[in-house]
Parts: structure tokens; sequence; C-alpha cells
């Protein structure tokens, strides 16, 4: 198991990766990303288990056969955020695979089927829509919802996939899951102060992502008087403040890490700057509250500025609780995440839902800077395999490999 362990982690480091900043590019149905995805069927065909894929691109590799009382799915993601970092997501994939080499090994026969999944475009890094995939298998999002929606180039989703009117979804292959376990790098420091190598989640905040329209007047940037100008740039950046702000004094999360501004010269004040909000709470009235308080200051810096803000929200996950009954009994720390994930999705949709994580000792996440031990991830795939094999019928409790 440790041998392949970090045989596909070795496969998988330099696909993506950037020379200049030793981060990852694995935009969904961009070269890197396919090029995960082909990887995955390899290794899914090598252990002979038979790969399913759906309209959208979703894969899930499956093991056993199935007895009738729904089958345990577990998996994650492989696609990045921009220059993001090596585990978030893959981790999950090639602890899930080696999870299966493990159980193996044990002996297990499974009663119920176990498979290995590969959620398409969950950091929503390409088409601004987080966990598509999985919204789209879930029937939490449908086709005609999601096949407009367009890259930064400005290539559409529906031109890039064929999902179809009858792309997967509600009574498709999520139908017959009773239950899903997501392990993850952990994206924080609470293991790391706790000095435990893997933990078990307990909720996820609810999060979202608005986009902020800022439309002004464009003018030259030399001739315009200061007390003329209707300049969108200059109420984006006392927004952005102002999320900031209301953010720390809430104890909540608030961002804006992508903006676009036309013409985008140096030498012109701008027309127009759009900006995209990631906000996060601790409840959905904190994040509604948040989002309220931001969007009102906006406005009315908007109404001093001579200039008009729009909001739309684009994305927003409430927030979800996990099923304790899936890791009973296990010693591990019980801590939230503030980050979503496919396995939040699958809750909402009222799979039973667990997720694990496994220690980042830098505790930075969507960065080149993330990171993880191999001895935690064995842990990891230990911790993984020991739940699978409990709620797969072939193993009465965790043993040690």
């Amino acid at each position: 198991m440790a041998d392949d362990l970090e045989r596909m982690w070795a496969d998988l480091a330099p696909v993506g990766r950037s020379a200049a900043s030793g981060g990852y590019f694995r935009q969904p149905f961009e070269p890197a990303e396919r090029e995960l995805a082909a990887w995955f069927a390899e290794q899914a065909d090598a252990r002979g288990l038979p790969v399913e894929t759906d309209a959208f691109g979703n894969q899930v590799a499956w093991w056993g056969s199935d007895d009738g009382t729904g089958a345990v799915l577990t998996g994650s993601h492989l696609d990045s955020v921009l220059d993001g970092g090596a585990y978030d997501g893959p981790l999950g994939v090639v602890s899930a695979l080696a999870a299966v080499d493990l159980l193996r090994e044990r002996g297990l026969v499974p009663r119920r089927r176990i498979g290995v999944a590969v959620f398409v475009e969950e950091e929503g890094s390409r088409f601004g829509q987080a966990c598509l995939g999985s919204r789209l298998a879930a029937g939490a999002t449908t086709w005609e919802q999601a096949c407009g929606l367009r890259d930064r180039a400005g290539v559409a989703l529906g031109d890039v996939v064929d999902g179809g009117p009858s792309a997967i979804g509600g009574g498709g292959w999520l139908g017959d899951v009773a239950a899903y376990v997501e392990l993850h790098v952990e994206q924080g420091r609470d293991l790391v102060d706790r000095g435990e190598a893997v933990g078990v989640a307990s909720e996820i905040w609810p999060h979202g992502r608005w986009r902020f329209d800022f439309s002004g007047e464009a003018n030259h940037a030399g001739t315009t008087r200061m007390e003329d100008r209707a300049d969108p740039m200059l109420t984006y950046a006392m927004t952005a403040l102002a999320a900031n702000k209301q953010a720390r004094v809430s104890g909540q999360r608030a961002t804006f890490g992508r903006i676009e501004v036309a013409p985008n010269g140096t030498n012109a004040v701008p027309s127009r700057v759009t900006a995209w909000l990631d906000a996060r709470g601790d409840t959905d009235a904190a994040v509604a509250e948040l989002v309220a308080t931001i969007e009102r200051q906006a406005v009315e810096r908007a109404g001093r500025d001579g200039t008009a803000v729009v909001v739309t929200a684009e994305s927003v996950s409430a927030s979800v609780s996990f099923d304790p009954s899936l890791t009973r009994g296990r010693p591990w720390p019980v801590l939230p995440t503030q980050a979503g994930h496919d396995a939040g999705v699958l809750s909402a949709a009222g799979i039973p839902t667990a997720m694990l994580f496994v220690r980042n000792p830098t505790g930075v996440s969507h960065s080149p800077a993330e990171h993880a031990e191999i001895a935690d991830c064995h842990a990891g795939v230990v911790a993984l395999a020991d739940v699978l094999g409990e709620l797969a019928g072939g193993l009465a409790g965790g043993t040690t490999a």
C-alpha cells in the first residue's frame, strides 16, 4: 500500500505544474486536467475496476457487486485553483485508490460495492460554479443552468462538453449511493495545533460567491480633474476595504480575490470594474448579514462617487452538517471546515456523508505552499480504509496495515 501511494503521488506531481511558481494549473477540460482524468482511468483499469463516466465527465470506478443496500462512495476531485497546491483534491483520489488496495490486502470482500469518484470542476476555477460536477450529478444544478457558463476567454461550458439536456442528475448513478466519505488535506492549522495527523469534519460553513458590477465613466487619467471623475475603481477599492472590516468585526470571512477592469489602461479612468466576493460565515444568517452590509456600503459609496453598483449572487451554499454515525467511535478530533467540498453537495442531496482531514503542516491551501507529510498521508489512507471497510460490511472496525 505504501509503495502504491507514493508511486501514484509521483505520477501526478509534474502534471500541470508551473516551473515558475511551483503551483498547479489543472483547469477543467484543459490538457493537464484531462491527462489526470486519463491517469485515473488507467489506475482503475490496472486494479480491474470498471469506470463509469457520466454525461458531464464525472468518473467513478467500482469495486465489488451491488447487494441491493446501496454503494459506499469515496473520492474527490483532480482540478485545481489557478496556481494551486498539489494536495487539494488529488490527495482524496489517490488515498481512495490506496484505501481500496489496503482493503484488498486485508482480504475484504465488500458486501456493498465501493466506488471511487472523481468530480469535475470542483474549484469553479474555469466556469465560476464551485462543485459543478457534483451539483450536476446530484441534480442540484441542471444542464440548462450550467451549459451557458463561460470561462475567462468567453468559451461556454456547452461548447466544451456535450452534457445535453439529459446530463446525469437526480435519478442517475448517485441514486444508488448509500454513503459518501471524502478525504481531504486540511485547509487550516487545527490539526497542527492539536498535534493530530487525522481529523473528522463536523460541518461546512455556509458560503457563496457574489459578483459586484461597478460602472462609471471612462476618461483621461491626466486631463480629468479628480473632482470630475466617476471612477468605479475607487468605489470597488472602498468596498473591498469595507468587506475586510465587516468580516473582521463579525468574525466571518470576506475576500475579493478576482477583478476585471475595462478598458484596463494605465492612463485611463475605468468605465467598469467587475469584482467577485467570496463570503463565508458560521451560520447562514451571518453570511446573509455580512453580504447585505457590504452591498449597502458599496451602494452608499457609489452614490458619493457618481458611480453605480449591481450585486448578483452567482453561487450560494447553505451550511452542511455531516453524519456523525459514519465515523462514530473513532478517536479522531472533530473540527468544522470553512471550505466548500463535493461532500457538502452530496450531503445536501440527502446522502449520509462524512469527511476526513489529513494534517497540513503549513496551514496554507490554494497555494503552492500547501503540503502534507507522507507519514500523515499514510495515516489518512488507513483511516479511510477503516471507515470504508466498516460501511461496506466487510470489517467490524479499524485495523492497521
